[in-house]
C-alpha cells in the first residue's frame, strides 16, 4: 500500500512539475479548454435559470368552460363538482362564474356600463375556470383534458391557448439540444488538445522513458505522469470555466435585472448546483486522462 501510494505521489509531483516546466504551452492549452468549458456551462446556467420559471409559467395554464344557453347555473355547479371528482390530480383549483355576477363585474367598468345598457339581455354564459396542477401542466396532457371537456354537453365553447406553453417548451429544447453538442465539442477539443501535448512531451523525454525502461519500470509506472498531467490540465481547466462563467454571469446579471424588473419578474442566471460542476470538472478530468493515456500509449513505443 504504501509503494502504491508512493508511485502515485511521485507521478502526480511528476506531473505538477511537467505542467510548471513549461509555463506557456500550459496556460495556452488550459485557457483553450477552459474557454470552450465555459460555453455549455453558460448554456447550462441560462437552462437552469430559465426552467423554473417556465415550470411557474405554464405550471397554472387554465382552461375556461363556457356553458350553453340551455345550462343552468346548478347544473353548471354539478359539472364543476363532477369534474373536480374525476380528475382532482389534475386541476389545482376551479371556479364557478355565474353569469349575472360576470355581467355586474363589467358593469362596474366604466368602459363597459354603457354598452351594456342597450343590451336586452345578459349576452354572458355560466363558466367554469379550470386552473390545472402540476401534474397536468405538460402541454400533452392539458390538451387531452381540454379535448375531452370540450366534448362535454354543457360545454359550448372551450377556451384554452396552449401555443406559447408549446413555444417555451420548444425553446427550452433547443437550449438542451445545444447543450449536448457544445458538451460534445469540449470533449472533442479535451482529446485534441491533451492529446497533442502528451505525444510532444512523449517525443521530448523519450529518452527518459527509453532508461526508466530499462531500469525496470512497468508501463503503468511510465504512463502514470502522463495521466495526472492530462487530469491536472483538466482540473485547472474546470476550475477556470467555472470561474469565467460566473464573472459573465455577473455582468449579464446587472443587465437582466433591470429588464425583469420593469415586468414585475425577478430573474437572474445561476450556476447549476455545485454537485453538477464538480461532477463537470470530474468527466472533464477523465477525459484528458483518457486522451493522455491513449497518446503515450502510441507515442512512447521506441
Amino acid at each position: 500500500m504504501n509503494t502504491w501510494l508512493r508511485h502515485h505521489l511521485y507521478a502526480i509531483h511528476i506531473a505538477a512539475r511537467r505542467l510548471l516546466g513549461t509555463p506557456f504551452s500550459s496556460l495556452t492549452n488550459i485557457m483553450v479548454i477552459a474557454l470552450v468549458l465555459t460555453l455549455p456551462l453558460l448554456a447550462s446556467a441560462i437552462l437552469v435559470s430559465m426552467e423554473p420559471l417556465a415550470r411557474n409559467i405554464s405550471v397554472n395554464p387554465a382552461i375556461s368552460l363556457f356553458m350553453n344557453d340551455t345550462t343552468t347555473i346548478e347544473r353548471t355547479r354539478e359539472l364543476a363538482k363532477q369534474l373536480q371528482d374525476e380528475h382532482s390530480q389534475s386541476i389545482l383549483t376551479l371556479e364557478v362564474i355565474d353569469k349575472a355576477q360576470a355581467l355586474q363585474s363589467l358593469k362596474a367598468s366604466e368602459s363597459w356600463s354603457d354598452a351594456l345598457k342597450v343590451l336586452p339581455q345578459n349576452p354572458l354564459p355560466h363558466s367554469i375556470i379550470i386552473t390545472l396542477s402540476d401534474e397536468a401542466s405538460p402541454t400533452e396532457m392539458a390538451e387531452q383534458l381540454a379535448q375531452a371537456w370540450s366534448q362535454l354537453p354543457e360545454v359550448d365553447v372551450l377556451q384554452f391557448d396552449s401555443a406559447w406553453i408549446q413555444k417555451l417548451e420548444a425553446i427550452l429544447s433547443f437550449i438542451r439540444i445545444v447543450l449536448g453538442l457544445l458538451a460534445a465539442g469540449v470533449a472533442l477539443i479535451v482529446i485534441t488538445t491533451i492529446f497533442n501535448t502528451v505525444r510532444m512531451q512523449a517525443l521530448v523525454q523519450r529518452d527518459e522513458i527509453a532508461v526508466a525502461r530499462l531500469v525496470g519500470a512497468t508501463e503503468s509506472f511510465v504512463r502514470r505522469p502522463f495521466l495526472y498531467f492530462g487530469a491536472l490540465t483538466g482540473l485547472t481547466a474546470g476550475l477556470l470555466a467555472v470561474l469565467l462563467s460566473t464573472l459573465t454571469l455577473s455582468v449579464l446579471n446587472q443587465a437582466i435585472t433591470l429588464l425583469s424588473s420593469s415586468y414585475g419578474i425577478p430573474f437572474s442566471f445561476t450556476l447549476p448546483p455545485a454537485s453538477w460542476l464538480a461532477l463537470t470538472i470530474a468527466l472533464v478530468m477523465i477525459i484528458a486522462a483518457t486522451a493522455a493515456r491513449w497518446s503515450v500509449t502510441r507515442h512512447s513505443h521506441f
